[in-house]
């Protein structure tokens, strides 16, 4: 190699060259053709295997999931009919429009039983969502702690759904007996929707999203 002088290499005659020169030359080709194959063929397979193993680990995990869910289907299925029937015990809770007036009463006899005395018993306008009405009743009393337990207690018996929300308790004046305490809240009682009323709601719902954009 030391001898062979590159400028006297003949490109057009490469067979005449030295055997060491060819040697070299056909090392560097072949290089040259695996560089190429690997980015030409082989590169582009082992993206696509890549592609396949992630593609095979995610079909695995959705197997995974569904046959998870296929394996607890009947559970599945038993506590669908299970929430159900407790929905649709918790909709017979309900007040239908006729029985509001009826419950408002109850609540009201629920406290003179208890031995307080209604300073406010104000109903306000019904709150309408999806497929019931919120009425809520602000109320102000006098009492005992006894008979403010009492009270709830016995709201907390009725057959309807009453809750009671702002609680707020304090000592009644000074004229007035010294164990006396004034009881401020705000009852709310749910009527379910009739099918006249549900459409209205949502044609309202709709119409408001609308101006909302």
């Amino acid at each position: 190699m030391k001898n062979i002088d590159l400028n006297d290499l003949d490109i057009n005659n490469i067979g005449a060259w030295p055997t060491p020169v060819k040697t070299i030359l056909i090392i560097i080709l072949c290089i040259a053709a695996l560089t190429a194959g690997y980015f030409l063929d082989i590169k582009n397979q082992q993206d696509t295997l890549e592609r396949a193993e992630k593609k095979e680990i995610s079909l695995k995990q959705d197997f995974e999931t569904k046959q998870a869910k296929a394996i607890n289907l009947e559970a599945y299925r038993l506590q669908k009919k299970e929430m159900e029937e407790s929905f649709g015990a918790m909709l017979r809770q309900l007040p239908s429009k006729t029985e509001v007036e009826l419950l408002l009463v109850d609540i009201s006899q629920t406290g003179l039983a208890s031995g307080v005395d209604f300073k406010l018993f104000k109903p306000e306008g019904e709150k309408f969502t999806e497929f019931y009405a919120e009425l809520p009743i602000k109320i102000s009393m006098t009492g005992t702690y006894h008979q403010f337990g009492s009270f709830v207690s016995g709201v907390a018996a009725l057959p309807r759904i009453v809750t009671l929300h702002n609680i707020n308790i304090t000592s009644s004046k000074a004229k007035e007996a010294s164990s006396s305490l004034t009881m401020n809240l705000t009852a709310k009682t749910y009527r379910f929707l009739d099918d006249n009323e549900i459409s209205t709601q949502r044609r309202k719902d709709k119409k408001n999203r609308k101006g909302s954009r």
